[in-house]
């Protein structure tokens, strides 16, 4: 009895050291993992420490990725997006001309058949000269040579001077002179060359399609009431071909030219009226950013420094705006009274002032208005 009682007590003694040192394995190998966990964030931390780093850093970095992609891809896809572009004005140009200039010339008066055809022809010029310089056009780079720039900085990117209200495009890979974005519509920089082009062209562009929505009301609506009656007719005469021998099933109600024609008139008001919404919200905007001297990237960068002097009791002026006025006409290259018709109205490859490296005070600005900050 008692050798069974001791055998029962040096296992019972036996279990206890095993469960006491498995206990002290365990805690040893979760010391062990706790260890290397504070010495691998240790050696992160040491290895990715910067005093500049923030939220927004972070954000950036985890999103260049991205960035990558959208450059690369827009690159590539540019000539798509001119090529739909062309393709797209061609097919409004060729309806006008092979469905509604007839019935213009056959129902209208002779006082607004010579409007709509000089009113037409002369926008259709201006649309194709503004969009064919801005593709073109170089919007302006800088020297790459050091020497003939003084007093400039240096882009982080491509290692070349940066004058003043020059940027880098990561698309083109270039710094760009009077950088406003890159256009993937225009495969193209817009800049300090084919700025004005840029612009000329959205805003012909959404007259044009204002003049095509609001001449071709009448038509849409009948076209569209047209259709609508094809579909009703061509369900009744399915009903009746239904219920009648092969042939015995009446012919089509309206031929292949109706049907052609009604739909071209529906696609020609719907895509015009689409491009006036948005590419007139765009054109409204650059115009608020030509009145005030501005471009799209100058337009953050300025709103910040805005910010920052207010609360610091100061006024920010832009330094390169000189009143509304004067903003469009140094735009538009407005020297004379006779160039709001030669150089506007019509079609002008004439330069914009200055050569985009130096910003000195244009001829046709009538007060040098002295800037408070320099941005």
């Amino acid at each position: 009895m008692r050798s069974w009682q001791r055998m029962f007590v040096a296992v019972m003694r036996l279990l206890l050291k095993c469960l006491r040192l498995g206990r002290r394995r365990r805690f040893k190998l979760l010391r062990q993992v706790e260890q290397l966990w504070h010495y691998g964030n240790l050696c992160l931390r040491s290895l990715l420490y910067n005093s500049f780093t923030n939220g927004d850093v972070v954000l950036d970095s985890l999103f260049e990725p991205i960035y990558w992609l959208v450059d690369h891809v827009t690159r590539w896809f540019g000539v798509v997006f001119v090529a739909l572009v062309i393709g797209l004005t061609s097919s409004i140009v060729a309806i006008v001309y092979i469905c509604l200039l007839p019935l213009i010339l056959q129902t209208y008066t002779p006082a607004w058949i010579c409007w709509h055809l000089a009113y037409g022809h002369w926008n259709l010029i201006m649309i194709v000269f503004h969009y064919y310089m801005a593709i073109t056009t170089s919007p302006g780079h800088p020297p790459q040579a050091k020497d003939d720039l003084s007093g400039v900085s240096i882009c982080r990117k491509c290692i070349a001077p940066k004058p003043a209200r020059t940027h880098h495009c990561s698309i083109c890979n270039r710094c760009v002179l009077k950088m406003d974005h890159h256009c993937p519509w225009l495969n193209n920089c817009v800049g300090h060359y084919n700025h004005r082009y840029f612009f000329s062209f959205c805003l012909f562009m959404t007259m044009g399609c204002i003049y095509c929505s609001v001449s071709g009301w009448e038509m849409f609506r009948d076209a569209y009431a047209a259709i609508e009656r094809m579909k009703l007719l061509e369900k009744e005469r399915l009903q009746v071909a239904a219920n009648q021998t092969y042939y015995q099933t009446p012919p089509p109600t309206f031929s292949f030219h109706q049907r052609a024609f009604h739909k071209s008139v529906v696609y020609l008001w719907v895509l015009c009226s689409s491009v006036a919404l948005a590419l007139g919200a765009l054109t409204l905007w650059h115009a608020a950013l030509i009145t005030r001297g501005e471009t799209s990237i100058e337009r953050h960068i300025n709103k910040k420094e805005r910010q920052r002097l207010q609360k610091k009791g100061k006024v920010f002026r832009n330094p390169y705006s000189y009143g509304g006025w004067d903003n469009w006409k140094v735009f538009l290259g407005v020297d004379a009274p006779r160039h709001w018709l030669t150089r506007v109205l019509l079609p002008s490859p004439h330069l914009p002032h200055g050569t985009g490296l130096s910003w000195d005070l244009p001829p046709c600005v009538t007060e040098q208005r002295t800037p408070l900050l320099a941005i």
